[in-house]
């Protein structure tokens, strides 16, 4: 009854400035397993890392934090633990937090694909386009897949359009060849291509699940935000918090930026 209990915990890992509190998911088993291994060997950096990865796939990202924190303190010069911390810091909001790890990552990694593109999506939330420009723009040839290819897409164009380079972002966009992968950024880049009108982004049924709603909503705000069209984007931007599953997608986070930007 104790294990059960303690697996179906659910903890809080960021509460909204409207009040709503967002938790961890329950532990199915992977996170005390994990950590029945760490006991055995508690300055193991490669079980500490197995743990961190556990619990982030529930959603402990306050408790990743902490476990990447004994791993970097075994380890201070291990890219990959700053990239991991840097980027839960960004969940729970940490935006300072979340910059001086990338940053750190950066330092001892400049070729690491992780560390750039979370280092992007930070400088893009504290609106330094141009700097997340740069980011994105690095990491763009280091991609590892076509999911993270589309991703680095569509943050550049969108860096490059917050910064006020239109002919570089229209550059770009030439250079973005269809794809059949359907995840949320290459269907936003369907849009910023002229491929799909607004209406149409978000039409199907797997386009509302929340992460994908999360994901679209916020691509179309920040569409019609470029456009001067501010109802438009508030609308969008406020249909991305409101998937309630979405709230570690970097839609979510960057919306409740906006509607902060635009109250």
């Amino acid at each position: 009854m104790i294990l059960l209990a303690a697996l179906l915990v659910q903890t809080l890992q960021y509460q909204a400035p409207s009040g709503t509190a967002y938790y961890s998911l329950p532990d199915t088993g992977a996170v005390a397993r994990a950590e029945r291994a760490l006991a055995a060997e508690p300055r193991s950096v490669e079980l500490l890392t197995r743990l961190g990865l556990a619990q982030i796939a529930i959603r402990q990202y306050r408790e990743a934090i902490s476990t990447f924190t004994r791993a970097i303190e075994l380890e201070p010069g291990n890219a990959l633990l700053y990239r991991h911390r840097g980027h839960r810091y960004l969940s729970t909001r940490q935006l300072d937090l979340a910059l001086r790890d990338l940053e750190r990552g950066y330092q001892l990694d400049s070729m690491m694909y992780g560390v750039l593109y979370h280092l992007g999506i930070v400088r893009f939330l504290r609106q330094e386009f141009d700097a997340a420009a740069d980011a994105f723009r690095r990491a763009l040839p280091l991609a590892p897949d076509r999911n993270e290819l589309g991703g680095s897409y569509d943050w550049l164009w969108m860096s490059l359009m917050r910064a006020t380079r239109p002919v570089e972002a229209a550059a770009l966009l030439a250079m973005v060849s269809d794809s059949t992968t359907t995840t949320g950024y290459w269907q936003r880049l369907r849009l910023y291509r002229g491929l799909v009108s607004p209406d149409d982004l978000i039409s199907t049924s797997a386009d509302t699940s929340g992460i994908n709603i999360g994901t679209l909503a916020y691509g179309l705000g920040n569409w019609h935000l470029l456009r001067g069209d501010t109802a438009a984007a508030r609308a969008a931007f406020q249909r991305s918090v409101s998937a309630a599953e979405a709230w570690p997608a970097f839609g979510f986070i960057a919306a409740e930026v906006e509607l902060r930007r635009l109250r």
